[in-house]
């Protein structure tokens, strides 16, 4: 059995002010500094003696430093897949979700409610992110078959990267997710094997 422990960033300012990040690489905050510390000096005893052979991450800054952090006190390097960047959210980068929401309320609810019906203006559609979330992860969790690894991924890359390894059935995007936190996922058996898995 395979099991991933998906750790989402600490904070950024964009965060706190409830801007889309997308791909622009923003560090963490103060608080997003506090939560690293904090997620660093409690996930060792949160894993409960589950052991990370490997720890990977995405590119941007605060993705980095909080897998330095994490790997700092795990005895882990992280490693860093570029293809594991988050989701490319084109023109409502920088924005705040209430913005867009006023603007384009309805295609906004359209893309909570089905994101794959909808591309951000100049973005990357949820179908393009997740066939990369594919070629990135099936590699790696062959390799890593029957072991633990870390990794540390931006929202709402995160998300989608828990329901591909999940095989959920839908996809959705919650826009109001805690920062610095960990979840465990246990790999459905499909999404390490050679073959078409969706």
């Amino acid at each position: 059995m395979t099991q991933v422990v998906l750790i989402r960033p600490g904070a950024t300012a964009y965060d706190e002010q409830k801007r889309v990040q997308g791909v622009l690489d923003v560090p963490l905050s103060e608080l997003g500094r506090a939560e690293v510390a904090m997620l660093a000096a409690t996930l060792p005893a949160e894993l409960n003696g589950t052991d990370l052979v490997a720890l990977y991450c995405g590119p941007g800054e605060s993705v980095a430093r909080t897998a330095e952090a994490v790997g700092k006190v795990l005895g882990l390097r992280p490693r860093r897949v570029d293809e594991l960047r988050n989701l490319d959210q084109g023109l409502w980068q920088g924005l705040q979700i209430d913005e867009i929401k006023r603007r384009n309320g309805r295609v906004f609810r359209q893309w909570q409610d089905d994101p794959l019906t909808v591309c951000p203006p100049r973005g990357e559609t949820v179908e393009d992110a997740l066939e990369r979330i594919k070629q990135a992860l099936k590699p790696l969790i062959k390799r890593h078959h029957d072991e633990n690894i870390g990794l540390v991924v931006a929202e709402p890359l995160a998300q989608l990267i828990a329901g591909y390894l999940r095989r959920d059935d839908r996809v959705l995007l919650d826009d109001d997710l805690p920062t610095g936190r960990f979840e465990r996922i246990v790999v459905h058996a499909e999404v390490g094997r050679n073959g078409n898995s969706h």
